[in-house]
Protein backbone atom coordinates (compact mmCIF):
# COMPACT_ATOMS: atom_id res chain seq x y z
CA UNK A 1 0.00 0.00 0.00
CA UNK A 2 3.00 2.58 0.61
CA UNK A 3 4.46 1.66 -2.65
CA UNK A 4 1.14 2.14 -4.19
CA UNK A 5 0.83 6.03 -2.05
CA UNK A 6 4.18 6.65 -3.88
CA UNK A 7 3.50 5.69 -7.32
CA UNK A 8 0.20 7.83 -7.01
CA UNK A 9 2.20 10.69 -5.56
CA UNK A 10 4.99 10.57 -8.18
CA UNK A 11 2.40 10.75 -10.70
CA UNK A 12 1.20 14.10 -9.30
CA UNK A 13 4.42 15.49 -8.48
CA UNK A 14 5.09 14.40 -11.86
CA UNK A 15 2.82 16.79 -13.88
CA UNK A 16 4.71 19.84 -12.31
CA UNK A 17 7.52 18.66 -14.29
CA UNK A 18 5.13 17.99 -17.22
CA UNK A 19 3.62 21.07 -17.62
CA UNK A 20 7.19 23.28 -17.42
CA UNK A 21 8.81 20.79 -19.56
CA UNK A 22 6.22 20.90 -22.29
CA UNK A 23 6.30 24.90 -22.40
CA UNK A 24 10.17 24.61 -22.62
CA UNK A 25 9.52 22.50 -25.35
CA UNK A 26 6.96 24.09 -27.46
CA UNK A 27 10.21 27.22 -27.00
CA UNK A 28 12.97 25.47 -27.56
CA UNK A 29 11.41 24.01 -30.88
CA UNK A 30 11.47 28.05 -32.07
CA UNK A 31 14.66 28.01 -31.08
CA UNK A 32 15.10 29.81 -28.01
CA UNK A 33 16.83 28.57 -24.71
CA UNK A 34 14.18 29.95 -21.99
CA UNK A 35 15.83 29.90 -18.97
CA UNK A 36 13.50 31.62 -17.25
CA UNK A 37 11.13 28.79 -16.77
CA UNK A 38 11.35 28.50 -13.45
CA UNK A 39 10.23 31.63 -12.69
CA UNK A 40 7.79 31.86 -15.12
CA UNK A 41 6.51 28.95 -13.20
CA UNK A 42 7.06 30.55 -10.24
CA UNK A 43 5.11 34.11 -11.60
CA UNK A 44 2.15 31.42 -12.64
CA UNK A 45 1.79 30.08 -9.54
CA UNK A 46 1.44 33.90 -7.82
CA UNK A 47 -0.54 35.22 -10.97
CA UNK A 48 -3.52 31.68 -9.99
CA UNK A 49 -3.34 32.30 -6.21
CA UNK A 50 -3.78 35.94 -6.47
CA UNK A 51 -6.90 35.45 -8.73
CA UNK A 52 -8.24 32.89 -6.21
CA UNK A 53 -8.28 35.73 -3.58
CA UNK A 54 -10.64 37.84 -5.15
CA UNK A 55 -12.33 35.31 -6.96
CA UNK A 56 -13.74 33.92 -2.69
CA UNK A 57 -17.38 32.93 -2.56
CA UNK A 58 -17.84 32.04 -6.71
CA UNK A 59 -18.87 28.61 -7.76
CA UNK A 60 -16.16 26.22 -7.64
CA UNK A 61 -16.07 25.87 -11.87
CA UNK A 62 -15.38 29.76 -12.12
CA UNK A 63 -12.96 30.09 -9.17
CA UNK A 64 -11.01 26.92 -11.36
CA UNK A 65 -11.24 28.68 -14.74
CA UNK A 66 -10.60 31.83 -13.50
CA UNK A 67 -7.23 30.81 -11.91
CA UNK A 68 -5.96 29.29 -14.71
CA UNK A 69 -6.53 31.84 -16.96
CA UNK A 70 -4.61 34.28 -14.68
CA UNK A 71 -2.05 31.72 -14.74
CA UNK A 72 -1.65 31.80 -18.32
CA UNK A 73 -1.80 35.43 -18.87
CA UNK A 74 0.53 35.33 -16.37
CA UNK A 75 3.29 33.35 -17.87
CA UNK A 76 2.61 34.27 -21.43
CA UNK A 77 3.44 38.48 -19.96
CA UNK A 78 6.84 36.97 -18.94
CA UNK A 79 6.61 35.37 -22.24
CA UNK A 80 6.01 38.41 -24.13
CA UNK A 81 8.76 40.47 -22.10
CA UNK A 82 11.31 37.40 -23.09
CA UNK A 83 10.52 37.57 -26.87
CA UNK A 84 11.01 41.44 -26.93
CA UNK A 85 14.45 41.30 -25.07
CA UNK A 86 15.60 38.29 -27.05
CA UNK A 87 13.84 38.53 -30.68
CA UNK A 88 13.35 42.11 -31.17
CA UNK A 89 16.20 43.51 -29.06
CA UNK A 90 18.60 40.14 -29.90
CA UNK A 91 19.37 40.17 -26.02
CA UNK A 92 21.81 37.06 -25.37
CA UNK A 93 19.16 34.47 -24.20
CA UNK A 94 21.06 32.67 -21.26
CA UNK A 95 21.45 36.18 -19.44
CA UNK A 96 17.70 37.09 -20.14
CA UNK A 97 16.53 33.48 -19.07
CA UNK A 98 18.46 33.94 -15.78
CA UNK A 99 17.35 37.66 -15.17
CA UNK A 100 13.66 36.83 -15.73
CA UNK A 101 13.93 33.92 -12.94
CA UNK A 102 15.56 35.86 -10.93
CA UNK A 103 12.45 38.45 -11.36
CA UNK A 104 10.03 35.67 -10.96
CA UNK A 105 11.15 34.48 -7.62
CA UNK A 106 11.34 37.52 -5.76
CA UNK A 107 8.31 38.69 -7.59
CA UNK A 108 6.45 35.93 -6.44
CA UNK A 109 7.78 36.12 -2.99
CA UNK A 110 6.90 39.44 -2.70
CA UNK A 111 2.79 38.42 -3.58
CA UNK A 112 2.46 35.13 -2.05
CA UNK A 113 4.07 35.90 1.03
CA UNK A 114 1.81 38.83 1.77
CA UNK A 115 -1.50 37.19 0.50
CA UNK A 116 -0.57 34.07 3.01
CA UNK A 117 -1.26 36.60 6.28
CA UNK A 118 -5.15 36.43 5.90
CA UNK A 119 -5.66 32.27 6.71
CA UNK A 120 -9.41 32.18 6.60
CA UNK A 121 -10.04 33.81 3.08
CA UNK A 122 -6.11 33.07 1.00
CA UNK A 123 -6.57 30.78 -1.48
CA UNK A 124 -6.50 27.59 -0.29
CA UNK A 125 -10.29 27.69 0.17
CA UNK A 126 -10.08 26.40 -3.68
CA UNK A 127 -7.94 23.24 -2.85
CA UNK A 128 -11.49 21.43 -3.08
CA UNK A 129 -11.90 22.95 -6.28
CA UNK A 130 -8.50 22.03 -8.30
CA UNK A 131 -8.31 18.25 -6.17
CA UNK A 132 -11.59 17.19 -7.42
CA UNK A 133 -13.21 14.60 -7.89
CA UNK A 134 -10.78 13.13 -5.24
CA UNK A 135 -10.65 15.88 -2.69
CA UNK A 136 -11.63 14.09 0.24
CA UNK A 137 -8.75 10.98 -0.48
CA UNK A 138 -6.13 10.22 2.17
CA UNK A 139 -3.63 8.76 -0.29
CA UNK A 140 -1.70 10.40 -3.08
CA UNK A 141 -5.21 10.06 -5.11
CA UNK A 142 -5.75 13.76 -3.33
CA UNK A 143 -3.39 15.42 -5.65
CA UNK A 144 -4.61 13.64 -9.19
CA UNK A 145 -7.17 17.35 -9.50
CA UNK A 146 -8.58 18.91 -12.72
CA UNK A 147 -4.82 20.30 -13.87
CA UNK A 148 -3.31 17.02 -14.13
CA UNK A 149 -5.73 15.92 -16.60
CA UNK A 150 -5.09 19.17 -18.02
CA UNK A 151 -1.79 18.58 -17.95
CA UNK A 152 -1.60 15.54 -19.87
CA UNK A 153 -3.94 16.96 -22.90
CA UNK A 154 -1.75 19.85 -23.22
CA UNK A 155 1.30 17.15 -23.64
CA UNK A 156 -1.40 15.01 -26.05
CA UNK A 157 -1.90 18.12 -28.11
CA UNK A 158 1.19 19.61 -28.15
CA UNK A 159 3.08 16.48 -29.46
CA UNK A 160 0.03 16.21 -32.46
CA UNK A 161 0.93 20.14 -33.34
CA UNK A 162 4.03 19.67 -33.32
CA UNK A 163 4.45 16.56 -35.50
CA UNK A 164 1.14 16.57 -37.57
CA UNK A 165 0.23 20.47 -38.85
CA UNK A 166 1.66 22.68 -40.76
CA UNK A 167 2.11 25.07 -38.24
CA UNK A 168 4.23 22.79 -36.04
CA UNK A 169 5.89 22.11 -39.23
CA UNK A 170 6.59 25.67 -40.09
CA UNK A 171 7.49 26.06 -36.12
CA UNK A 172 10.08 23.38 -36.36
CA UNK A 173 11.58 24.70 -39.47
CA UNK A 174 12.06 27.95 -37.91
CA UNK A 175 13.89 26.44 -34.98
CA UNK A 176 16.44 24.57 -37.57
CA UNK A 177 17.34 27.15 -39.76
CA UNK A 178 14.72 30.52 -39.24
CA UNK A 179 16.77 32.05 -42.80
CA UNK A 180 15.36 29.24 -44.99
CA UNK A 181 12.05 29.34 -43.46
CA UNK A 182 12.05 33.26 -44.03
CA UNK A 183 13.17 32.99 -47.27
CA UNK A 184 10.14 30.53 -48.09
CA UNK A 185 7.35 33.02 -46.58
CA UNK A 186 7.69 31.63 -42.82
CA UNK A 187 6.66 34.87 -40.62
CA UNK A 188 10.19 34.19 -38.34
CA UNK A 189 9.35 36.62 -36.11
CA UNK A 190 5.86 35.64 -35.01
CA UNK A 191 6.31 31.97 -34.93
CA UNK A 192 9.30 33.00 -32.34
CA UNK A 193 6.53 34.97 -30.13
CA UNK A 194 4.34 32.71 -30.57
CA UNK A 195 6.01 29.54 -29.33
CA UNK A 196 7.61 31.40 -26.56
CA UNK A 197 4.39 33.25 -25.67
CA UNK A 198 2.29 30.19 -25.45
CA UNK A 199 5.37 27.68 -24.22
CA UNK A 200 5.65 30.29 -20.88
CA UNK A 201 1.86 29.99 -20.47
CA UNK A 202 2.12 26.15 -20.60
CA UNK A 203 5.01 26.10 -18.44
CA UNK A 204 3.00 28.83 -15.51
CA UNK A 205 0.66 26.35 -14.90
CA UNK A 206 3.28 24.05 -13.29
CA UNK A 207 3.38 26.60 -10.96
CA UNK A 208 -0.26 27.02 -9.83
CA UNK A 209 -0.66 22.99 -10.18
CA UNK A 210 1.99 22.30 -7.93
CA UNK A 211 0.64 24.70 -5.02
CA UNK A 212 -3.40 23.94 -5.36
CA UNK A 213 -3.47 20.74 -6.70
CA UNK A 214 -0.07 18.71 -5.31
CA UNK A 215 1.25 20.43 -1.95
CA UNK A 216 -1.69 22.81 -0.87
CA UNK A 217 0.56 24.50 1.26
CA UNK A 218 1.37 28.44 1.61
CA UNK A 219 4.95 27.60 1.53
CA UNK A 220 4.89 25.59 -1.53
CA UNK A 221 5.89 28.73 -3.48
CA UNK A 222 9.35 28.40 -1.98
CA UNK A 223 10.38 25.35 -3.85
CA UNK A 224 8.91 25.92 -7.57
CA UNK A 225 12.15 27.31 -8.21
CA UNK A 226 13.87 23.81 -8.06
CA UNK A 227 11.37 21.90 -9.71
CA UNK A 228 11.89 24.76 -12.64
CA UNK A 229 15.49 23.74 -13.42
CA UNK A 230 14.22 20.20 -13.47
CA UNK A 231 11.85 20.74 -15.86
CA UNK A 232 14.29 22.32 -18.22
CA UNK A 233 16.30 19.28 -17.10
CA UNK A 234 13.70 16.88 -18.74
CA UNK A 235 13.20 18.39 -22.00
CA UNK A 236 16.99 17.15 -22.62
CA UNK A 237 15.77 13.68 -21.02
CA UNK A 238 12.61 13.39 -23.10
CA UNK A 239 14.88 14.22 -26.63
CA UNK A 240 12.61 17.47 -27.13
CA UNK A 241 9.26 14.57 -27.93
CA UNK A 242 6.16 15.78 -25.23
CA UNK A 243 4.81 12.20 -26.10
CA UNK A 244 7.78 11.00 -23.94
CA UNK A 245 7.72 14.00 -21.72
CA UNK A 246 4.51 12.19 -20.27
CA UNK A 247 6.57 8.93 -18.91
CA UNK A 248 10.15 10.99 -18.06
CA UNK A 249 7.62 13.74 -16.09
CA UNK A 250 6.45 10.81 -13.99
CA UNK A 251 10.18 8.75 -13.98
CA UNK A 252 11.63 12.00 -12.78
CA UNK A 253 8.90 12.07 -10.16
CA UNK A 254 9.62 9.15 -8.83
CA UNK A 255 13.53 9.97 -8.55
CA UNK A 256 12.55 13.24 -6.71
CA UNK A 257 10.57 11.42 -4.09
CA UNK A 258 13.02 8.94 -3.99
CA UNK A 259 14.77 10.55 -1.23
CA UNK A 260 11.37 10.08 0.86
CA UNK A 261 10.32 6.71 0.37
CA UNK A 262 13.60 4.87 0.71
CA UNK A 263 14.17 5.44 4.67
CA UNK A 264 10.04 4.78 4.81
CA UNK A 265 11.31 0.66 3.70
CA UNK A 266 13.39 0.47 6.51
CA UNK A 267 17.10 1.47 4.69
CA UNK A 268 18.65 4.13 6.65
CA UNK A 269 21.37 5.67 4.47
CA UNK A 270 21.63 8.88 6.91
CA UNK A 271 20.75 11.81 6.62
CA UNK A 272 23.68 13.25 4.20
CA UNK A 273 21.69 10.80 1.61
CA UNK A 274 18.72 12.60 1.16
CA UNK A 275 20.39 15.50 -1.06
CA UNK A 276 22.19 12.86 -3.34
CA UNK A 277 18.96 10.97 -3.81
CA UNK A 278 17.43 14.45 -4.84
CA UNK A 279 20.15 14.59 -7.67
CA UNK A 280 18.81 11.62 -9.10
CA UNK A 281 16.86 13.41 -11.78
CA UNK A 282 19.78 15.41 -12.82
CA UNK A 283 22.51 12.54 -12.80
CA UNK A 284 19.61 10.47 -15.00
CA UNK A 285 19.72 13.47 -17.65
CA UNK A 286 23.48 13.90 -17.85
CA UNK A 287 23.32 10.18 -18.40
CA UNK A 288 21.14 10.60 -21.24
CA UNK A 289 22.52 13.67 -22.64
CA UNK A 290 26.06 11.82 -22.86
CA UNK A 291 24.40 8.61 -24.58
CA UNK A 292 22.85 10.93 -27.16
CA UNK A 293 25.56 13.07 -28.20
CA UNK A 294 27.52 10.03 -28.57
CA UNK A 295 24.89 8.22 -30.91
CA UNK A 296 24.72 11.65 -32.97
CA UNK A 297 21.32 11.10 -34.38
CA UNK A 298 19.75 13.90 -35.67
CA UNK A 299 16.11 13.38 -34.27
CA UNK A 300 17.49 13.10 -30.89
CA UNK A 301 19.41 16.47 -31.32
CA UNK A 302 18.38 20.02 -30.23
CA UNK A 303 16.86 22.71 -32.82
CA UNK A 304 20.05 23.53 -34.77
CA UNK A 305 19.43 26.94 -34.22
CA UNK A 306 19.33 26.83 -30.00
CA UNK A 307 19.91 29.71 -28.29
CA UNK A 308 21.12 31.37 -31.65
CA UNK A 309 19.71 35.04 -32.59
CA UNK A 310 18.70 35.24 -36.14
CA UNK A 311 19.42 38.58 -37.70
CA UNK A 312 17.31 38.66 -41.21
CA UNK A 313 19.81 41.03 -42.80
CA UNK A 314 22.57 38.79 -42.45
CA UNK A 315 20.54 35.80 -44.56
Amino acid sequence: MMFLDYILTSVALGMTFLLGCTGEILTEKAGHLNLGIPGIMCIGGASGCLALKYCYGMPGFFVVTLAIIASILGGALMGAIYSFLTVTLKANQNVTGLAMTTFGVGVTKYIMSGMAIDATKNYLYALEYFRAPFAKSTTGLNSWGVMMYLAIAIALASAYVLSRTRVGLHLRAVGENPATADAVGINVTAYKYGATCIGSAVAALGGLYYIMDFMGSVEAYKTIEALGWLSVALVIFTLWKPLVSIVGSILFGMLYLASSIIPSLGINLGMSATPLLQMLPYVVTIIVLVITSISKKRENQPPASLGIPYFREER
